[in-house]
Order: C-alpha cells, then sequence, then structure tokens
C-alpha cells in the first residue's frame, strides 16, 4: 500500500507502553469532569458508600460512578448498558475511570440510590456559576416544557379517553352479536367456524370491558381522575396541538450566558402555579435581592405576580387575551380606564361606571362596577355589551397587575429576549435526549435524570464561554 499513510501492526509488541493520559488532550472535556469531581466534598453531599464497609466485597468509589453518569450525560449516553459498554472500548472514559469497568446494573444503581445527592451536585455546579460571576444581569426568562415520560398513550386513562375505549369496545361487541345473528338466520354448517371465531372475540372484548371497569374504578379514585400504568407520575398533557404522555419541566435560564440556573420537574399540564416557585429558586440560585423574571402568557395568575410582587420579585408577563368580546368586535376590559381617586371606571363613552358591590370568585375579592342608566342611553352599547349593563370586575390587587403592565410597556423586547433566552435549553437538552426523552420512571427518578441533563448542559455552556484550561483553574481554584 505505497503512497498511503500506514498504521501499525495489530502484532507489533511494543517494549514502553504509551500512557493513557498521552490520549486525552489538554484541552479534552473530559479533565473539566474529573477536575469538578475531585474538589466536590461527596460525603457532605449526601453519597452513599463514600467511607468503605470494612468487611464485604470492595465497592466502586461514588466519584468513579459519578464521572462516568456526568460523562454520558455530556455525550448523550445516557443509558446505562451504553455506559458499561463505553466503559470497555472508549479511551476517555478509561482516563476517566481509571480503565474501570463497572456493570450495568451498579451504574443504574447508583443513579436510583444517589437521587438527591445527584441533584446536589447540579446545584453545587449552578454555585460555582454564580462564583464566577456569570449571573451578573440578574435577569431569568422561566418557561416550561413537555418531556414524554416511559408511558405509551395506550397505557394512560383520563375520563374521556375512558369513555372513547369503553364506547369502542361496546360498539364491537355489539357488531359481533349482529354478525352473529345473520349466521344464525342463514343457518349453514359452512358458517359454524365463523361463528365460533366470533364468540371468542366476543369473551375476549368482555374480559377487556372488565379489565377497563376495573381501570376505572382506580382512575375515579385518583385525585385528578387519571391514572398512567406504566409510570404513575406521569400525566397526559396538550403540547403543539396534540396530547403527550410525560412531564411538565420548568427552567429558569439567565438572559446573559443562557444557563439554567433553576429547574423542576412537575406533572401538572400547565404553567400557571409555577412562577413564584421558580422565580424563588432562581433568586436563591443567583444570590442577587433585585431580581427581574421575564415568562410567557401561560404564567399569568393575579396569586402567582402578586407573591412574587410582595417578594420583591419584578416579573414581567403579558396578560392572555381570553375574552370573547374582541372576538366579536366589542370593547374589552382594556379599554376602559379605572379612576383612583373617585374609584370609577370611564368607559370607551365617557360615562362613569360606579361601585357597586364586592364578591368573593374562587377565592379572590372582586369588584363589580356598572351604569346601567349610561349604557341605556349609549349610542354605541352595541360595540360593548348584549346585556342592559356593561359591568367590569376588578380584583382588590389589580394595581399590582397595572404596574407590571406599565413595567411591561417601558421593556417593549422582554418577551423577545424571553423567547431567545429560554427556548434554546430546552432545544439542545432534547436534542441529547433524543426521541424517547426520559428513561426513568416516577417523579423522583425523572428529577435525578433531568439534573443530570442540566448539569451536563451548564457544563458545556461554561465550557463554550471560559474555556476548557480557565475552567479547570476556576474549579481548582
Amino acid at each position: 500500500m505505497k503512497r498511503f499513510i500506514e498504521g501499525e501492526s495489530r502484532n507489533q509488541s511494543t517494549l514502553f507502553p504509551e500512557l493513557l493520559d498521552d490520549y486525552v488532550a489538554e484541552d479534552n472535556p473530559v479533565r473539566v469532569i474529573d477536575a469538578f469531581v475531585d474538589e466536590l466534598d461527596l460525603g457532605e453531599l449526601g453519597f452513599s458508600r463514600v467511607e468503605p464497609h470494612a468487611t464485604g466485597r470492595p465497592s466502586y468509589h461514588p466519584a468513579i460512578l459519578l464521572k462516568l453518569y456526568i460523562y454520558g450525560y455530556l455525550n448523550r449516553i445516557q443509558s446505562s448498558r451504553r455506559l458499561e459498554r463505553e466503559s470497555r472500548r472508549n479511551v476517555e472514559v478509561m482516563w476517566l475511570t481509571g480503565r474501570l469497568m463497572p456493570d450495568f446494573k451498579t451504574i443504574a444503581d447508583f443513579r436510583k440510590d444517589n437521587r438527591k445527592a445527584i441533584r446536589s451536585v447540579c446545584r453545587e455546579f449552578v454555585v460555582l456559576c454564580k462564583n464566577l460571576n456569570l449571573f451578573a444581569d440578574a435577569v431569568v426568562a422561566i418557561d416550561g416544557s413537555k418531556f414524554k415520560a416511559v408511558n405509551a398513550r395506550e397505557k394512560n386513562f383520563t375520563q374521556a379517553k375512558m369513555k372513547r375505549r369503553l364506547k369502542q369496545v361496546e360498539e364491537s361487541i355489539d357488531r359481533y352479536f349482529k354478525q352473529l345473528d345473520t349466521i344464525d338466520r342463514q343457518q349453514s354448517s359452512e358458517h359454524k367456524d365463523t361463528a365460533t371465531q366470533l364468540q371468542d372475540k366476543i369473551a375476549k372484548l368482555k374480559e377487556t370491558m372488565q379489565g377497563l371497569k376495573k381501570i376505572e374504578a382506580e382512575m375515579l379514585a385518583q385525585p385528578d381522575k387519571q391514572i398512567s400504568q406504566t409510570d404513575p407520575d406521569s400525566r397526559s398533557m396538550m403540547t403543539g396541538g396534540k396530547g403527550i404522555v410525560g412531564y411538565n419541566v420548568q427552567t429558569a435560564v439567565d438572559t446573559k450566558h443562557h444557563l439554567i440556573v433553576a429547574h423542576e420537574v412537575t406533572n401538572e399540564g400547565n404553567d400557571k402555579n409555577q412562577l413564584f416557585s421558580m422565580a424563588k429558586k432562581a433568586r436563591l440560585s443567583i444570590g442577587e435581592a433585585n431580581l427581574e423574571v421575564l415568562a410567557d402568557r401561560g404564567y399569568f395568575k393575579g396569586e402567582e405576580i402578586l407573591a412574587c410582587e410582595d417578594a420583591g420579585i419584578a416579573v414581567f408577563v403579558p396578560e392572555p387575551l381570553t375574552s370573547s368580546s374582541k372576538v366579536h368586535g366589542r370593547f374589552t376590559k382594556q379599554d376602559f380606564r379605572y379612576l383612583n381617586d373617585s374609584n370609577e371606571y370611564l368607559c370607551p363613552a365617557n360615562k362613569h361606571l360606579q361601585w357597586h358591590f364586592s364578591t368573593v370568585e374562587q377565592g379572590k375579592t372582586m369588584h363589580c362596577y356598572w351604569n346601567r342608566a349610561a349604557c341605556r342611553e349609549c349610542p354605541i352599547s352595541s360595540q360593548c355589551t348584549t346585556g342592559l349593563e356593561r359591568r367590569i370586575k376588578r380584583w382588590e390587587h389589580e394595581e399590582t397587575l397595572e404596574a407590571m403592565k406599565l413595567r411591561l410597556n417601558q421593556k417593549p423586547d422582554a418577551m423577545q429576549v424571553r423567547k431567545e433566552t429560554v427556548e434554546h435549553p430546552f432545544g439542545t437538552i432534547k436534542a441529547w435526549m433524543g426521541a424517547t426523552h426520559f428513561l426513568t420512571k416516577t417523579m423522583k427518578r425523572v428529577s435525578t435524570e433531568m439534573s443530570l441533563h442540566v448539569l451536563a448542559y451548564n457544563l458545556k455552556r461554561v465550557m463554550n464561554i471560559m474555556g476548557i484550561g480557565a475552567l479547570i483553574e476556576a474549579i481548582r481554584a
């Protein structure tokens, strides 16, 4: 093979074999993993078996298995079986683990037995980013995204799904009975085999019906009237106009470097109750008292916004346009101006709507305003209401929402910044996960898996921002 670059013979022996360290370059990301884990106090973080037992078979040090997992999630290798294979063939993994080759059961059990400790490691890296002054802007964007669980849609039941499934089974049974009636009327011997097959199908469908009835009883006993058979904590959710069975993952991402400062795995189908809890976690991670939070319309809820304002967190959340008046070409509440001095509303026809009474709706005190006499004589009443008068309801803490709207108007690019900030991490992590998303079951294990994904994402981001060598020096400092 002349004129080609030739490799060494497989049978060639060497007197002085090369060092394993020679195969790993100085700017290899695996060196960051090694330095980061070596600087952690694994016992304080809660890892088990940090101190070896006096008797019994020796175990792997948790640092070895933690390094293996971080490497796997950083390189899109989340499966314990695939990590076992990598430990036997991957030079970087051999360097990282010292040529140790744990089996897949040991690797999987480590993640299962050290759930809280692994989540603490993710927080430790966020603390490192804070110490490196990477969160200087004190502005975060919050958003949620749906991730698929290890639970097929056919193994998840809601009241609507159960009703459709039972109806399908009943229709199939009726259809087979009609076919049997037809065969009985024909009284032909050649149809006896067909009749037997139909009777078997009917018997199986009746068994299916009984099974569905048992599942329905279990489903109705759940608080949210929903049950998942494979992963009991997963829930049916809408995303992109279609339903999936999974989890709603919440993240708070800083707007400067797009690092995930806080995250949480929930099984609620919407984001309305997540704003305050995520804002608190983000402020705790960043360590800044004056925090600004950007979120989309899905987070608009008066109680959550009020809680953030009371805690000194400035939020920017646009109000959703849910009123049907705008659809029908009529005036909306935004067209009415509140007069604080007189406690009245000024309508588009310059008429005053007076306060009449207060009521409690869904735990909130609402004040009601109207002016029936003015509405009767108003020439544009058809553009305002279809009733006798137009009524406006005002929450007792409405001034908090009005202050937020004014603040949002003064920052017109807030929602564009939010989108550019928070969508990138979700897209990156889902691309790493592949089509299956989560590999584990139940909320606790899924939360641990998500923490490893977040840690891997943040590691790669900081390596790109600072460089390998600078990050290793900062970790060891």
